[in-house]
């Protein structure tokens, strides 16, 4: 019922992304964001089982604001239609590995792995890759991760092979990646069942040992 409601608002927001309508309903919005705080901390009690690395955040502020900047896009609704958060050791993955979850009416996932780093650690997951690319091989076809995932998403990839590697190179698929993300799709069925939440902490659990090899990249 709860994730119900927060779908029901996302759906409302889609239709209706104005202020006006926004300030008018804000109790809405309130109680649909108290719910998808509830669901956060429920799922990170489920986290801390198999991620220690977690442990000292606060579940309720890993939530990212419903308010779009759109100082500099030419789409100017000020409001997402989605609901999204991320837990990762230092807060929201900022240039680190993690978990993160969106919830949007016909668009929920769950994803994880390290988005848009920066050269600097873009070029450590590469020479980590270069060095120990078997170990990560492994985990990508180990029975747990196959099971939600067939491989990297490549919606931010080179085409061809990156600076100071051969294009020939054993990894290179891998190499080309500039972002290191896998994702898996729920329906909004399967969001508000009422297994959803030990259902996106089994996801979360199948992408650790692929946040773990990125971490020690990272951590170098």
């Amino acid at each position: 019922m709860a994730m119900e409601k927060i779908l029901s608002f996302l759906n409302q927001i889609r239709r209706n992304n104005n202020r006006e309508w926004f300030e008018k309903n804000k109790n809405k919005y309130l109680e649909a964001k108290q719910l998808f705080e509830d669901f956060l901390e429920a799922l990170y009690k489920e986290l801390l089982k198999f991620d220690e690395s977690l442990a000292g955040l606060n579940p309720r502020k890993q939530a990212f604001r419903i308010y779009r900047d759109v100082r500099f896009s030419k789409d100017k609704r000020p409001y997402k239609v989605n609901m999204g958060a991320a837990f990762s050791p230092h807060g929201k993955m900022e240039q680190e590995p993690g978990y993160y979850i969106h919830l949007e009416p016909g668009n929920c996932f769950v994803a994880g792995g390290l988005y848009m780093p920066s050269a600097e650690n873009l070029a450590r997951v590469r020479q980590e890759i270069d060095y120990n690319g078997e170990v990560l091989m492994q985990i990508l076809r180990s029975r747990n991760f196959r099971k939600y995932f067939s491989g990297l998403d490549d919606f931010d990839k080179l085409k061809t092979a990156p600076k100071g590697y051969a294009k020939d190179h054993p990894m290179i698929d891998l190499l080309r990646h500039r972002s290191f993300v896998v994702s898996y799709a729920f329906s909004d069925a399967e969001v508000n069942h009422k297994m959803f939440v030990k259902n996106v902490a089994a996801v979360c659990r199948a992408i650790k040992p692929f946040n773990d090899f990125l971490k020690t990249a990272v951590d170098e």
